[in-house]
């Protein structure tokens, strides 16, 4: 049972936030997305406020720990797996967070369906699911035509931050990131989250593995027609590799 003032870890790394008393929740879940997109976030957090969105966000660690620095950015995290987002939901909720949303969905349909175009300041994606298996390989998230939505739904000069502890996925992200951002790469943890940003990046550092992370602003200058037709040309992701890091993707971490 959680009390009051308790700080929360997992694997020995603080949870962002404190447990506040039981009349300082708040509620997170947006149990239902609307029929018809897009999301109209201002009535969804009651201001007018920049978005960031955590796109596959496991359990919320990103999101718990930018909401809390960050109040006056909104915060819309999702995630396929109900599980997950139950574990989020409950700890935004502990902590009093007003300026988060969880919702049970997959990135691609919550992109393309309800994020309108320009209404986003910052996309976020930490350690999207690789598929190691071949005949999976159609279901990986990070494709040319996925990254010209995320283009289309930034707002001017927005902000997408990668990260993936898979280096054969890294080398064909590193690739084509550049077609629609200004990117580079980073070697150090992020200043914010030393130990980690997410859980699988201190599962997978406390293994030995390498940690790629970058960020770029989107190329105004590129246009949706542009966008499109660049991610016409560009090759889907195809990589065969195994190793330390399949371990955890087959065990669902």
């Amino acid at each position: 049972m959680n009390h009051p003032g308790e700080v929360e870890d997992e694997f020995g790394v603080p949870i962002p936030g404190r447990i506040l008393s039981k009349d300082q929740w708040t509620q997170t879940a947006l149990k239902r997305l609307p029929l018809n997109g897009p999301l109209d976030w201002p009535s969804l957090f009651g201001r007018t406020a920049p978005i960031v969105l955590d796109l596959g966000c496991g359990n919320g660690r990103f999101t718990l720990g930018s909401a809390l620095a960050r109040p006056e950015n909104d915060h819309f995290a999702a995630d396929s797996l109900p599980v997950v987002i139950r574990y989020a939901t409950r700890r935004a909720n502990q902590r009093g967070l007003s300026n988060v949303r969880f919702a049970v969905r997959d990135a691609q349909s919550l992109l393309g369906e309800y994020v309108a175009d320009g209404s986003v300041a910052e996309i976020h994606i930490y350690h999207p699911q690789p598929y190691h298996d071949p005949a999976r390989g159609h279901l990986r998230l990070m494709t040319p035509r996925f990254l010209a939505d995320v283009h289309r739904a930034l707002s001017l000069s927005g902000l997408l931050v990668v990260q993936t502890d898979h280096p054969d996925y890294w080398s064909y992200l590193r690739e084509i990131l550049p077609v629609f951002f200004n990117f580079a790469e980073r070697d150090e943890p992020w200043p914010d989250a030393p130990e980690g940003r997410s859980r699988r990046e201190i599962l997978s550092r406390s293994r030995g593995l390498r940690i790629y992370r970058g960020s770029g602003r989107r190329r105004d200058a590129l246009d949706r027609r542009s966008a499109l037709a660049a991610a016409a040309d560009l090759p889907l992701p195809q990589f065969l590799s195994r190793g330390p890091w399949c371990e955890l993707d087959d065990a669902g971490e």
